[in-house]
């Protein structure tokens, strides 16, 4: 990855922003020729800067859906238990999002359901059963304040 310069810097601000700006718009925004600004977005996605784009979704059911993070300890942590745990979260349609951790629990899960209830037959029927799950520390949202679109 080379170093981002300002021009490069104001691209990806904008491109967070609107990522179905067009090139035309982004350009005029930036300064540069259409030509010139396509050229620099497609050598922010060659060099892995841009890792692809995505359509942001409203969670179903809007704000009546349960937010609740999820401290997930492993019986141990080799490379064949992270990776089974990894493989089986992948399944799950109510995570939303999981991220390997340092600290006290070995992963952060952010999970969406309808209810408590639904929470509850999740946690018994499916998080309690991930392979090698010694620990599940489960905390319910009370609102959002910021999430990372919002940024």
């Amino acid at each position: 990855m080379n170093r981002l310069d300002g021009t490069d810097e104001r691209i990806l601000r904008l491109l967070r922003e609107n990522g179905r700006i067009s090139n035309a718009d982004l350009a005029a925004a930036i300064g540069l020729s259409p030509s010139a600004c396509l050229r620099r977005v497609r050598a922010l996605e060659a060099g892995g800067t841009i890792r692809g784009y995505t359509a942001v979704l409203e969670e179903r059911g809007g704000n009546h859906q349960v937010v609740v993070i999820v401290r997930i300890t492993l019986e141990r942590q080799t490379d064949e238990c992270l990776s089974r745990f990894e493989q089986a979260a992948r399944r799950c349609a109510e995570i939303r999002e999981c991220y390997l951790m340092t600290g006290d629990s070995d992963y952060l899960l952010r999970i969406v359901v309808e209810d408590a209830a639904g929470y509850e037959r999740l946690h018994r029927d499916v998080l309690s059963r991930l392979p090698g799950v010694s620990r599940i520390q489960s905390s319910f949202t009370i609102r959002t304040v910021i999430r990372p679109v919002d940024m």
